[in-house]
């Protein structure tokens, strides 16, 4: 396997770098070897030399910092050789994202490449463009049209001259940034807050998955008192914000729709009977599987209050479906589909994966097909990020499983699907190891947008979050601040048993969270 080693003697976000050469060589080994005066640096270079030597058309590369301050990048594979300096470091404030995009041009020009993202590695893209939003409005008065594109127009070049951005992406970007401040500004983040319920249980384990999630069957002797410890755990969080009301309520997982109606009711019924549901202007439940969606569960979660629902095909190709581990047929999903319509349910969302294993253009365009033919309200593309946690990792690592490392077309193909359909861009994230260096794209028709997802995304309110893996956030208002807001967090234990065991934990930690004057 091709192997990327950085050296350096300075100080560097190895993370920020890792992440960069993985969207310019998908598969790489990439090493860190930090050097320490010149009987180090001679030694380093034996290594080289010698790992040269045995891996498979290897890759180094070096960075440098110099004495006089300037910072040297160097690289070379087999005879091909590249060498530049650049007048500062990455070091301090001023300079770091000024060098950062000189390592980026560097590679561009080294590799004849760029990425549709440019140097820009975060994975919440639309906060800057809010940030830039901001700082370029002189009111939050109604503004014309002319001015509101004039608008547009400054934040989408911002994204391209400050991180060599695509004109497409920075659009987009730009779009969805504008999109979402008009939603966020309508909350009180200081009164309001999501809550999320992640049940813990799949009817199988998909092989891309890295999520809290276990096969109910193989766990069944769990389930309860994991329920049991849930609905504890909801109750006396709701007690921590007694003096405010949710926004929003999400149900996720893992699959809500893998218990049975029964227990669901009761995990909902906790929920209205722990915290005011008066004022929620969404609440969703991630149905998902379509092998796990009943008529009853379907009457249960309309009848607790839910008005959004998502039935998540993934893909409608049943070869790709039998070889991720996705029981379920494209004929299930689309039955799902209608039960969900029949129930009553107006904001119906479907879930798409680009990237998929064995899957390229053709199997999207059947995909995007079949869901325009269903026509939901929203639809959210992913493109594939493998996770370390993942089944899809080890295959791809010890089996050579092959995953399409671009999918730049497919995901023009569910743009334009998106558009065909009505649908929006209304909110983005990215993730490590990406396919393409793409991202993930939230759709709705006008008035449907996802707010949960805006707001997870953007860490604008408070999130209180039950149920293993869970993730709980204090979001303070701090106007001083370049982003507005302070940002505190408490994890839940992952692992069932474990959860299950420390439930009286777990709420404690929330409890130091929102220790908050009343």
């Amino acid at each position: 396997m091709k192997q990327i080693i950085i050296t350096y003697r300075q100080t560097i976000q190895e993370s920020y770098f890792h992440a960069l050469l993985r969207s310019f060589y998908p598969g790489c080994v990439i090493r860190f070897l930090q050097e320490g005066g010149q009987e180090q640096e001679k030694k380093k270079k034996e290594e080289r030399s010698a790992e040269k030597a045995e891996a498979d058309e290897p890759l180094y590369f070096l960075i440098v910092r110099e004495e006089k301050g300037e910072a040297l990048f160097s690289a070379w594979e087999r005879e091909k050789t590249f060498e530049k300096t650049c007048p500062l470091t990455c070091e301090g404030k001023g300079q770091e994202e000024e060098f950062k995009n000189f390592i980026y041009e560097c590679l561009c020009e080294f590799t004849k490449k760029s990425l549709p993202w440019g140097s820009l590695m975060g994975v919440r893209p639309t906060k800057l463009g809010r940030r830039w939003l901001r700082i370029e409005e002189k009111d939050q008065q109604q503004k014309t049209e002319a001015e509101e594109t004039s608008l547009h127009g400054s934040i989408a070049e911002r994204y391209q001259s400050s991180y060599h951005v695509s004109e497409k992406k920075a659009k987009l970007a730009a779009d969805i940034a504008i999109r979402e401040e008009k939603l966020i500004r309508r909350l009180d983040p200081e009164k309001g807050f999501s809550l999320y319920v992640g049940v813990p249980f799949c009817p199988t384990r998909c092989l891309y998955c890295s999520f809290t999630s276990n096969p109910i069957a193989a766990c069944k002797d769990l389930v309860e008192p994991a329920l049991g410890a849930m609905i504890e755990e909801i109750r006396q969080s709701a007690g921590l914000m007694a003096h405010n009301r949710p926004d929003t309520v999400y149900i996720g997982g893992g699959t809500p729709t893998a218990l049975s109606a029964h227990q669901l009711e009761r995990l909902m019924g906790a929920i209205a009977e722990s915290f005011d549901l008066s004022g929620v202007m969404e609440y969703t439940v991630e149905a998902g599987r379509a092998d796990s969606i009943t008529k009853d569960k379907l009457r249960v979660i309309k009848e607790m209050g839910a008005e959004r629902i998502s039935v998540n095909p993934q893909t409608m190709n049943p070869e790709t479906l039998a070889l991720i581990g996705r029981k379920g047929t494209p004929d299930e999903v689309k039955q799902a589909f209608a039960l969900a319509k029949e129930a009553g349910f107006d904001h119906i969302n479907m879930d798409l994966i680009l990237g998929l294993p064995g899957e390229g253009i053709s199997e999207v365009h059947r995909t995007l097909s079949e869901v325009e033919a269903l026509g939901p309200d929203s639809m959210t593309v992913h493109s594939l990020a493998v996770k370390r946690g993942s089944d899809l990792h080890r295959k791809i690592t010890e089996e050579g499983i092959y995953v399409n490392g671009d999918c730049s077309d497919a995901m023009e193909l569910a743009m334009e699907s998106a558009e065909r359909m009505g649908l929006l861009p209304y909110y983005l994230y990215r993730q490590k190891n990406m396919s393409g260096n793409q991202e993930n794209v939230g759709f709705a028709k006008e008035g449907k947008f996802g707010l949960y997802n805006i707001l997870i995304m953007e860490e604008v309110q408070s999130l209180i979050a039950c149920g293993p893996g869970g993730i709980s956030k204090r979001v303070k208002v701090q106007k001083e601040e370049a982003d507005g807001v302070h940002i505190t967090r408490c994890e839940n234990v992952k692992e069932l048993q474990s959860y299950i065991d420390r439930t009286d934990e777990m709420l404690l930690r929330k409890r130091e969270l929102f220790e908050v004057e009343q």
